[in-house]
């Protein structure tokens, strides 16, 4: 975050590898912030925007189409400036919490260590497109990749273009997410390979520690 981009609320975000419970997670704590009265927005990327969720469509649907790595990253990157103009800043102005499921690690894993694009080069452009606005709190739900693949196919998930890049793609994002973790301090590495319901609550007491103040009392005590 720079000087002249106010970040008054508080944004967090879900990561991981495919089928590592972001989406479950995303909306446990949504129904908990609706609960507890906490005002929030809950959103994912890429997506949140019209732009955005036409973007997301293209990339993850659309398999027919021979994308290279580059535009993969430029659409992606183009998708998150809608993103943070549109959804991230106005409600972090409004003081609110911000949940994203996926944001910028997730380009850095995919796109530098899964598909090879030079990771600083990644980092520059991602700075372009977020305006300076980094999260608050990532937090990586890690399982090992047969797994993810086994809860998506149990869920009746049809493969989208980064799942069908095969066992050794995801190794290698795998593998970012828990480099990338050792790098930040607003990044946590989580099992989520536990159930749902234990990785909630995990969730909601570090949130609880790590933000005293920026939750009701009742956060901790609510039915997730």
């Amino acid at each position: 975050m720079t000087a002249d981009t106010p970040q008054h609320g508080l944004f967090l975000v879900l990561e991981g590898v495919e089928g590592a419970g972001k989406t479950t997670q995303a909306e446990l704590l949504r129904h908990r912030f609706r609960v507890t009265e906490v005002a929030h927005t809950v959103s994912r990327e890429p997506g949140g925007t019209r732009l955005g969720e036409g973007i997301r469509e293209l990339l993850l649907e659309r398999g027919e189409l021979d994308i290279p790595i580059e535009s993969e990253l430029l659409l992606m990157l183009g998708a998150r400036a809608a993103f943070i103009q549109q959804v991230v800043r106005p409600a972090l102005e409004r003081g609110e919490v911000v949940l994203s499921d996926r944001f910028e690690l997730s380009t850095f894993a995919y796109q530098g260590f899964g598909r090879g694009i030079d990771l600083n080069e990644v980092r520059r452009l991602n700075r372009f497109s977020t305006g300076g606005i980094r999260p608050d709190l990532t937090l990586i739900l890690d399982v090992p990749v047969g797994h993810g693949l086994a809860r998506q196919r149990g869920a009746g998930k049809e493969q989208d273009r980064f799942e069908g890049g095969g066992d050794v793609f995801l190794e290698r994002v795998r593998e970012g997410y828990r480099t990338l973790s050792q790098e930040d301090e607003r990044v946590l590495l989580l099992d989520g390979s536990l159930p749902s319901e234990v990785v909630h609550e995990e969730i909601v007491s570090l949130l609880a520690g790590r933000f005293p103040g920026r939750f009701p009392e009742t956060f901790s005590d609510a039915s997730g």
